[in-house]
């Protein structure tokens, strides 16, 4: 299997690995007013960064490919999560958007940190 057929494939089981965290966090903030007024924001761009990084870690490609792979990561769990959040009525809806691409973009820097300090390199074709 080539490391870019690696890395997509590993890109679902690690989405739904951030989601099963990002879920677990909304749940312990819906019952915790301290989750809830201190650790979403961070905890929730945190678990982005690090499942980010997981799958790039995996075997992504290239820098960029490193970024949008971690982005899309990063993004899609904390969509979820925050969705949850918003529907529990524990997050303001306008959450949704900027929560997302806050995510988003530190699943990005997570995957690119991967890349950075050793993720899998292909080999020059």
């Amino acid at each position: 299997m080539s490391q870019s057929q690696n890395s997509n494939s590993s890109l679902v089981p690690m989405t739904v690995a951030g989601t099963v965290f990002q879920l677990a966090m909304i749940v312990a903030g819906h019952y915790s007013e301290f989750v809830r007024n201190n650790v979403f924001a961070i905890g929730g761009m945190a678990i982005s960064l690090v499942f980010g990084a997981l799958w790039a870690a995996r075997g992504a490609s290239g820098k960029g490919n490193a970024f949008v792979g971690g982005g899309m990561v990063g993004g899609i769990c904390a969509v979820i999560g925050i969705a949850a959040s918003v529907l529990l009525g524990d997050t303001p809806a306008p959450v949704l958007a900027f929560g997302t691409l806050g995510s988003a973009v530190a699943g990005g820097i997570g995957g690119l940190a991967a890349r950075a300090l050793g993720g899998k390199k292909t080999a020059a074709a």
